[in-house]
Order: C-alpha cells, then sequence, then structure tokens
C-alpha cells in the first residue's frame, strides 16, 4: 500500500516506503535502517498522544515488546514514546497474519495444523518467562513468516509483575479470544488467561470459527464465561488439548510449557475432524493427566481487585421473576431458528429503542428528533446522577435504552421490561422485570402519556411461556395491562430489531407465528386489525415519518440467510391494508426519514459476512420512485440518522456523515469513542456514546468536538450496529451504558475528563 498524501517522509530518521495498515490507535509503515533492513514502524495517531492514558499504554506495549523480543515475536529496533507524536519500530515480518490465512485459504489441517500450534506453544512459552501477559492473542496478532507464526502487537499486554493500569470502563481485548476472567476481572488476568486465548486460536484455525462465537459480542462474551466450547469440528487428536486450554478455571488450564510437551506429544498428522478417534482422545487425556500430576503448576499473579460498581436507587412494584437456566442451551433450542435466518444481516443488525413517528432510535431521524431539547432547559430539581437498574439476568452484560417523557424516564431491556425513573434524580419509581435472556437489540418498544410498551422473555425453565412477549405497563404504577407473544423474526428482515413499532396511542407487532400484523390500543389492548404477511413472506413493521411501512421477505431468502431482494409496502395506519410492494436492492437496512422518503442503508457482503455499508437507497412510497447512491467506500459500523444527515459510527471511534441524497461524505471525525453508537440530537450538538458510558459531542455543521468524556462503566464495545444509548431531556444528557447503568448530567457541564 503506497504512502498517502499526509503522511511523513520519514520518522526517526527512517525514510517511509509504504503503508502496511492502520488501526484505531495507530498507523503501521514499512522503512528502512540506514544498512537497508526492513522496519516496521507503529505511528500512535496524533490525537492520542496528548492523552496520558494511551502514552501510558504505548510505554508499556514498548516495555513488553523489548523484554520478549525473540525468536517468535517482532524484536524492537527502535522506539520514542515521548515523542511529540510517539512511535515504535520492529523488525519486519513479511506473511500473512492467521487471519488473512484462513479467510483465503480456509481453515488448516494436518502436519500445517499441528506446526502451527507449536510454534505459537513456544512463542507464548518465551513471552510468559519473559514475565510478560500478552493479553490480545487473536489471528490478526499472529504473521504466518517462512520461519513459523509470530506474536505481534502487545499493545494491551503487561508485565506479570506489574499492577495493570487501571482504565475504568474499558474490557480491552477482542471477545471471541478473551478469558473468562479477563472478561470479569480484566485486571488481574495472568499467563494461563493467554493459554485459553491460545485455545480459542486452535479451534480458529481448525475450522475457521471460535469456539463461543455468538451473534453479538455480549453473547460471545457469555457463552466465554459460562458454556462449554464448540468443539465438534476441531480434528480428535487436538481436541483433547484444547479441551484443557478452555477450562472455565486457570488454574486447571496447563501452562505454555506443559502444553508445548502436550502438543509435541501429537501425531506428526492431526488428521480430519469428526467424532471419530475417540480412543486418541482418551490416549491424549491420559498424558494431560499425567503430565499434570508430574509437574507443578506455574504461581499465577494475584488478580486486582475491581471497583466502581455501579449504585442503583431503590424502586418498588413491577415483577421479580427467577433467573434463566444456562444460555448456551437457550440460544440452541430456542434462538437458533430465529439466528440462522438472520446471519445474513446480524452483524449490521442492533435495536431501535423507542420507534417514534418518523423515527428510527429514542430520537428520531426527521426534523423533529430534536424536539425534546428544543427547550434547552433542564428538568426542575436536576443534579447529576447515576443508578444500576436490577433486572431478571444479572449476569449479562446488557445495556437498556430510554424515552423522557417530562420528568418521567422509561427504560428497558437488559432483564428489564420497563422501569420509571425520574429525570432529575435518577430514583426509581417502578421496575418490571424479565426473567429470561433478552434479545440483542430488543430493549423498549416506547411510552404513551399513560403506558409503556416493552419486551418481555421467558425463564429457560417456562417452556410454557411464550418465548417473547410484547408488554404494556401502566406508566403510573407499572401495573401489566395486557402482553401478547410476539415473533422475533425482524433483525433477519430488516437488519433491525423491530418487533413493535409504537405510532401515537397504537402499537403495531407481529404475531408469535410470524404470520401476520396485529395493531392495538397501546393502553387498552384491544385490537383495531390483523393483516397477514404476503404469501411466502415473512415481515417487519418500520415507520417512515407519519407512514408506516411494512418491510418483507421471501421466505426462501430467509432460510437462506440472504435477504438479497426485500420488498416494502404501505401499510394503512387505519384499516391494515398493504399498498402494491417495491422491490429494493439489499440487503438494505433503515435508518431514518429524509424529506418524506424512508433512507436505507445498503449492505456490503462478502460471503454470508457483512463487511459494512456501500450505498444509501432513498424510497418515496408515495410516488414509488426508488434512488439509489453509491458511497466512495465501504463504511462498517453503527447506523444512524439525525437533522436528514446519515451517520456511521466505525467501531474505533471514526463518526462519518453522509448525504442521504447523493452519497456524499460531508465531515469525517475520529472521537477515540470505541463502539460508539448514536447519534442523538441535542439544541446544538449530536451525541455519540460507547457501552462504557464514554459520551462525545460534535458540531452537526462540521463534526468539530465539543467535548468527551471518560468511561463510566466496565462493559465490552457493545452490541454491532447499536441504537443511540443517548437520550436528551432539555439540557440533560441521559446516558445508557453496560450492565443496566444509567447516568445524567447537565450538557453544559459533562464530566470533565481525565
Amino acid at each position: 500500500m503506497s504512502l498517502r498524501g499526509g503522511d511523513p517522509a520519514e520518522i526517526g530518521g527512517y525514510p517511509l516506503e509504504a503503508r502496511l495498515g492502520s488501526g484505531g490507535m495507530g498507523t503501521v509503515f514499512l522503512a528502512r535502517t540506514s544498512s537497508g533492513r526492513p522496519v516496521a514502524i507503529k505511528l500512535i495517531h496524533q490525537q492520542f498522544a496528548g492523552d496520558d492514558e494511551f502514552r501510558i499504554r504505548f510505554r508499556q506495549e514498548v516495555a513488553a515488546a523489548r523484554r520478549v523480543s525473540g525468536a517468535f515475536t517482532a524484536a524492537v529496533v527502535d522506539a520514542a514514546p515521548e515523542a511529540e507524536q510517539p512511535w515504535m519500530a520492529t523488525t519486519y515480518i513479511e506473511g500473512d497474519t492467521l487471519a488473512q490465512r484462513i479467510a483465503v485459504k480456509g481453515p488448516l489441517n494436518g502436519a500445517e495444523l499441528r506446526r502451527l500450534a507449536i510454534g505459537l506453544a513456544e512463542a507464548l512459552r518465551d513471552i510468559h518467562r519473559a514475565g510478560v501477559v500478552h493479553r490480545d492473542l487473536k489471528p490478526s496478532n499472529v504473521v504466518l513468516s517462512p520461519e513459523g507464526p509470530r506474536v505481534i502487537d502487545f499493545g494491551i499486554s503487561r508485565a506479570a509483575d506489574q499492577q495493570t493500569l487501571t482504565m475504568t470502563g474499558r474490557v480491552i481485548g477482542t471477545p471471541p479470544f478473551m478469558s473468562p476472567e479477563q472478561l470479569q476481572a480484566p485486571r488481574g488476568v495472568g499467563p494461563r488467561s493467554d493459554v485459553f486465548s491460545l485455545g480459542t486460536l486452535l479451534v480458529y484455525s481448525a475450522t475457521g470459527h471460535g469456539p463461543f462465537d455468538a451473534d453479538s459480542p455480549y453473547m460471545t462474551a457469555y457463552q466465554v464465561v459460562h458454556e462449554e466450547p464448540s468443539l465438534g469440528a476441531v480434528p480428535a487428536a487436538l481436541r483433547a488439548v484444547v479441551e484443557s486450554c478452555l477450562d472455565k478455571e486457570p488454574e486447571r488450564r496447563p501452562s505454555a510449557d506443559e502444553l508445548l510437551v502436550l502438543l509435541r506429544d501429537l501425531p506428526a498428522d492431526l488428521g480430519g475432524a469428526g467424532p471419530s478417534g475417540e480412543g486418541l482422545c482418551g490416549r491424549t487425556r491420559d498424558v494431560i493427566t499425567e503430565h499434570h500430576l508430574a509437574t507443578h503448576a506455574t504461581p499465577e499473579p494475584a488478580a486486582q481487585a475491581t471497583g466502581n460498581e455501579g449504585t442503583g436507587g431503590t424502586g418498588t412494584g413491577g415483577t421479580d421473576t427467577g433467573t434463566a437456566g444456562p444460555f448456551g442451551r437457550r440460544l440452541r433450542r430456542r434462538w437458533r431458528p430465529v439466528l440462522a435466518a438472520a446471519v445474513a444481516v446480524a452483524a449490521i443488525g442492533g435495536g431501535v429503542a423507542a420507534m417514534q413517528t418518523g423515527g428510527f432510535g429514542g430520537n428520531g431521524g426527521g426534523k423533529g428528533e430534536s424536539a425534546a431539547a428544543a427547550g434547552a432547559v433542564l428538568p426542575d430539581g436536576f443534579e447529576p446522577w447515576r443508578t444500576t437498574v436490577p433486572g431478571g439476568q444479572e449476569d449479562i452484560p446488557d445495556e437498556l435504552r430510554c424515552v423522557a417523557r417530562g420528568d418521567a424516564l422509561f427504560c428497558g431491556g437488559g432483564g428489564v421490561v420497563a422501569t420509571r425513573m425520574r429525570a432529575h434524580d435518577g430514583s426509581r419509581v417502578w421496575t418490571a422485570k424479565s426473567p429470561g435472556v433478552p434479545v440483542q437489540g430488543m430493549h423498549l418498544v416506547g411510552a404513551t402519556g399513560d403506558t409503556v410498551l416493552g419486551y418481555r422473555f421467558a425463564a429457560e425453565d417456562a417452556p410454557q411461556d411464550p418465548f417473547g412477549e410484547v408488554v404494556a405497563l401502566d406508566a403510573n404504577d407499572g401495573r401489566e395491562l395486557w402482553s401478547v407473544p410476539t415473533g422475533a423474526q425482524s433483525t433477519a428482515v430488516t437488519g433491525r430489531s423491530r418487533d413493535a413499532v409504537l405510532l401515537g396511542s397504537a402499537v403495531v407487532t407481529v404475531d408469535g407465528s410470524n404470520s401476520r400484523f396485529e395493531a392495538r390500543d397501546a393502553h387498552s389492548g384491544e385490537i383495531a386489525w390483523t393483516t397477514p404477511f404476503p404469501a411466502d413472506t415473512r415481515c417487519a413493521p418500520v415507520p417512515s415519518g407519519p407512514r408506516l411501512l411494512a418491510m418483507c421477505a421471501r421466505d426462501a431468502e430467509m432460510d437462506a440467510s440472504e435477504v438479497r431482494r426485500p420488498t416494502l409496502h404501505t401499510l394503512d395506519r387505519s384499516t391494515g391494508a398493504l399498498g402494491r410492494p417495491l422491490a429494493v436492492d439489499g440487503p438494505a437496512v433503515p435508518v431514518g426519514t429524509a424529506d418524506g422518503s424512508l433512507v436505507l442503508l445498503q449492505v456490503r457482503m462478502e460471503g454470508p459476512a457483512s463487511v459494512g455499508y456501500d450505498g444509501v437507497v432513498r424510497v418515496d412510497v408515495a410516488s414509488r420512485k426508488v434512488a439509489y447512491a453509491r458511497l466512495a467506500k465501504t463504511y462498517a459500523g453503527a447506523p444512524g440518522m439525525a437533522a436528514g444527515t446519515v451517520y456511521v459510527s466505525g467501531h474505533t471511534g471514526l463518526v462519518t456523515a453522509l448525504d442521504p441524497a447523493t452519497g456524499r461524505k460531508k465531515w469525517s471525525r475520529q472521537t477515540g469513542v470505541e463502539g460508539a453508537s448514536g447519534p442523538a440530537a441535542g439544541a446544538d450538538a449530536l451525541y455519540f456514546s460507547s457501552a462504557t458510558g464514554r459520551v462525545v459531542a460534535l458540531s452537526p455543521s462540521d463534526g468539530r468536538r465539543l467535548w468527551s468524556t471518560d468511561p463510566q462503566a466496565d462493559g465490552l464495545s457493545g452490541e454491532e450496529g447499536a441504537s443511540s444509548r443517548v437520550t436528551v431531556a432539555g439540557r440533560a444528557v441521559i446516558v445508557a451504558a453496560a450492565r443496566n447503568t444509567v447516568f445524567a448530567f447537565d450538557a453544559r457541564k459533562p464530566p470533565e475528563s481525565g
């Protein structure tokens, strides 16, 4: 990749030849020493150079890389962690990453797989002997050089004899390859956390997928912590070794030295996958048992205590029900048919919190989305506050979504059907819990003046109950008014979880059999009309300004997980009558309304996986005109819309504003808020926030950063394609974060950063 305009000509006296790649924290360049030796130089992005926390992390990376510079890593050649723009030069390792190799050629097998396993175990042994814990072993951090695998990127590693840098609100790593203790107590992981990660790498190398893969980061994280790995496709000879690496308890895993012995004892050709070879697996287990009896486990550094536990107010009323059974069993038994249909668009999914007229998310997509902020005043008696809302599933790191109605704040999701809080101080009035495992993106339907509608999911031990229900609650006291089973197919059709839409005083739902729409009075539950789906299709409701649309996909496309040609129908709000179908080139995700037209983003697919958005579609249902515009590049991240502009928030914090009519980029801004969703529109700002509760305010005109805050909750990067986590109530900014954390502050006096 050639250098770009604006790239430096040299760094630290090393002339640059090419770009090797760029990530959220920095750019890597190919350079040469004076003797002609190739080196890779990592240059930290300018916006992080003034961040003391990132400087500390970079100094730790340099120190860790220097400690482990050996045969299985990239040796440090030079570094300047104190430079105005910090950088580090390492030996250049030629070769594809493990991720690139498997993406192009598929999984490894036989002798090649055994060589990789032994090489990685040797690398891990050397890293641990140097007293370092890597903490981010993943396919993109393994380079397959001609001499064997090399482990790179020590950006979040630490010395085993050193306390971890305290980073409130950040669980750093990549969920499919993280250990249970790294997800639960990230400040105190030891060397055997890397052994767990190596086990996941070996499964990925042998099968092309991880042992805990699920349809969202938090689902994956839950499976890592609570469920058994999926190892059916791992070659039988390797399976028992991998099982020992993936033990939930660190002390029961082999050390890197022990693992190396076990791998070397395996046959030269590991053979294929499948249930055969049980005798060989048994002999391998015997080797593991004998080896553990004959050796002492390597002492692990003590885990550091974690802090920053959320505090919650007290609330009364609502439903207090039991917890569900193991998450993985529920996923396989009750979710798998739905998620299989959704796989083509699951990566771009994410939920719409409160679906009001003209909106996609808590703050809508039309010109009225900032009405709550128009007065720009604080609720009476407002003071900054923070609370944690207890849900029916306490151990799921989920998020809420909220809507404000005067001083009443209604939130739902994360094991909570709905809760009412006071917007001025966060005190809870009532809470109704959901006993089952929540579905990603299905948080809250919405609220009227007297009714709140949310989702309830059945507990594992209640098979007679509907899997999912829309529940109406009295806004004043939280008592249940009515409930109705609902389908769970909307994500597969639209890429958004919207099984119910609130329009004025009516709510439109999809019935439990996924065969028809049902419209009811939101408070009484009285049915106004029902409309069956068109033959051989499944549909989801989509609001578009004052109109209601049905977005439908053919059964055959749903079954094949390839919704390539969805159709849109007008759906009469009074009678439920369906208009003529209007086809759209897909897959496409509705994001909002501009100038009376529904706006969708076209999804670029590579095989069964989404890699982002590469086009914008505008549908005028009145004139039945469909207009397409290509984007200059593919944008990956969480989509949203405000004041007639489309926004995509990338995982690394890059926010891009796009014109929905032309697809032209208006502006792009690196915010540093990883995994952000948004936007939520205030009087003079757009708000984007991550699952950790970190918030950034940007100018709508040019993306200029107005202010940003530090994280407020421990959590992962959150849902893929998440809806906005911010609710604006006048001048009050109310933020939902991981683990059902909610906090609020004055937009003119945001929490100080740093």
